[in-house]
């Protein structure tokens, strides 16, 4: 069946399961945009626990910006900052070395809008996972879309979400494990069975 969702900075491991489960599935990118959750936002696994990675954008609840208007504040080293985070949690995970180099280009590269940002965290991850995933893009905003599942509200950091099967994390004996994370938590430790786990996964929608 189709899905309708958010493209969002490294998505989460259920955001992009949806992804790999659909038999087509619809990029949200109509819409206005919403503070406080995933689209600038992503959770990786740390020394110290979960960390949120947040990339800083221009946007003022005053004045509603669609999505794809709204800049990231680039006046700051945002990108070195959650490179460093990212080669801190995972430099002596299974998958690190073999991954991080194709990822660069996101820390490398001047983003000027957030919606550009994510799109391009979904081309990098699609081809470092060694998928075919081709999404759709909406082309007006839609409350009750019919005939697909709506996964819009996945983005927002109060989703109730059950815990994931489990698997062997870097801080893992420190904290224990931590469902849920970015998909780069995954493919960090996991590698090329990464695809293999998202098909496993019972994902439901309120729709």
């Amino acid at each position: 069946m189709d899905s309708l969702l958010y493209p969002t900075y490294f998505p989460n491991i259920t955001h992009f399961a949806v992804m790999v489960q659909s038999d087509a599935f619809w990029f949200e990118v109509s819409d206005n945009y919403q503070k406080q959750c995933f689209r600038n936002r992503t959770e990786i696994y740390g020394a110290n626990g979960k960390l949120a990675l947040t990339v800083p954008v221009s946007y003022t609840q005053n004045n509603r910006q669609l999505y794809k208007d709204v800049k990231i504040a680039n006046n700051n080293n945002w990108q070195q900052l959650h490179l460093k985070s990212l080669q801190s949690a995972y430099s002596m995970s299974p998958f690190f070395e073999f991954y991080i180099d194709d990822l660069m280009p996101i820390f490398e590269k001047r983003f000027d809008f957030i919606m550009d940002l994510n799109l391009q965290c979904f081309e990098l991850l699609n081809e470092s996972l060694q998928l075919d995933l081709k999404p759709q893009f909406t082309e007006k905003f839609d409350q009750n879309p019919k005939g697909m599942r709506d996964f819009r509200s996945m983005v927002q950091r109060n989703y109730s979400m059950n815990d994931l099967n489990s698997y062997v994390q870097v801080f893992t004996e420190k904290h224990g494990f931590m469902s849920n994370l970015s998909i780069l938590d995954l493919l960090f430790n996991q590698g090329p069975s990464s695809s293999l786990y998202l098909n496993t996964l019972k994902i439901n929608s309120n729709a």
